[in-house]
């Protein structure tokens, strides 16, 4: 008799979620690609904007990645998406974290070739997704102008996607974006003395 009443109260609470659930889906009639900003301290906002390549790439759609501040060190997307997937534009800043180069004038003129890159990116309708991973602290450095970033993403073409990574951006940015997500670090293995790993972290 227990099992029954259980089993009925998880039937009607199942009923209740998908009733809910088959509301928000007839409600989102929109038709248009989306902005989202994947930002917060904690790690996996460059793997899940990655995650969102192969998912594009699964069905046929063309993309760009452009990343900033990383490209001096090898990382396994790289590595992937040249040897099997040569048809995703992928462009690196290639100077490494600008707390190692520590020359700021370098690191802007190196910013503002990637965003000569991107920018043309973000406004070819062929384009079904960009990533533009460590594109906030392009903005925090003031590096980029922040009004020509956030325009060139609220002017991209209707049926493009873009995904922007990094901490903070700041709240033009934000606004601009139609989902953004906060990651946030709540146990980091570094922190315990634990190397980067091959596969994991780069």
């Amino acid at each position: 008799m227990e099992k029954t009443s259980k089993d009925a109260k998880h039937k009607a609470a199942m009923q209740k979620q998908k009733a809910s659930v088959d509301a928000g889906i007839q409600a989102a009639d929109t038709e248009r690609g989306v902005a989202v900003l994947l930002t917060g301290d904690g790690k996996g906002k460059s793997s899940s904007a990655f995650g969102m390549v192969m998912r594009a790439l699964g069905y046929g759609q063309t993309v760009g990645v452009v990343q900033f501040i990383k490209g001096e060190q090898l990382s396994g997307e790289e590595i992937y998406l040249k040897e099997h997937c040569p048809q995703v534009a992928f462009y690196q800043m290639g100077t490494g974290f600008t707390w190692d180069t520590q020359d700021r004038s370098a690191d802007i003129a190196a910013a503002q070739r990637t965003w000569a890159v991107a920018r043309p990116m973000l406004e070819d309708p062929g384009m079904d997704l960009v990533v533009l991973d460590e594109l906030t602290y392009m903005i925090a450095f003031k590096y980029l102008p922040e009004e020509e970033i956030v325009d060139a993403i609220r002017r991209r073409p209707p049926g493009q996607s873009v995904v922007v990574t990094g901490r903070g951006g700041g709240k033009a940015l934000q606004d601009v974006m139609d989902t953004v997500s906060e990651v946030k670090e709540v146990k980091h293995a570094y922190r315990a003395g634990i190397k980067a790993r091959r596969g994991v972290d780069y």
